[in-house]
């Protein structure tokens, strides 16, 4: 691990994106809770979450940090098809969150796959990436 021991506390937020095309009638099924498995935009949510909160336990040599705060959306999008999910962590600490977002967003696609998979063998997960930072050392960092 990075020693981060001399670093200010400072606020830190991280928001990643990500997205899984699937055809569109696999989209309409989740949109409709009619997939076998469940409610599979709920359930993905709660699983990125919790991903999310154990993303230390996950990616070696990840700081384990104390979340103030991490909320999961997934929206459809019909021009894809398929549905793009966020992750937007925040914490107070010396050192960043990107790898608590970065792990919630690709979970919850995971999960999407998983609970739909019957449905729709070549869903792609795709374009997981960090989209914003914010605190410590570098400030504020926005994707173009």
């Amino acid at each position: 691990m990075v020693d981060v021991s001399g670093k200010p506390d400072t606020q830190r937020l991280a928001r990643a994106t990500g997205t899984i095309q699937m055809q569109a009638a696999t989209l309409r099924a989740i949109l409709e809770n009619t997939v076998k498995k469940g409610d599979v935009i709920s359930v993905a949510r709660v699983a990125g979450i919790l991903a999310g909160k154990r993303t230390a336990e996950l990616i070696p040599l990840c700081h384990p940090l104390p979340l103030t705060d991490l909320q999961v959306t997934l929206r459809p999008d019909s021009t894809v098809p398929g549905l793009r999910a966020e992750a937007v962590a925040k914490t107070v600490g010396k050192t960043g969150v990107e790898m608590e977002a970065l792990t919630a967003v690709a979970v919850t696609l995971i999960t999407v796959y998983d609970m739909a998979k019957a449905v729709d063998k070549g869903m792609v997960i795709s374009d997981i990436r960090l989209e914003e930072k914010r605190g410590g050392r570098s400030g504020h960092w926005v994707r173009d």
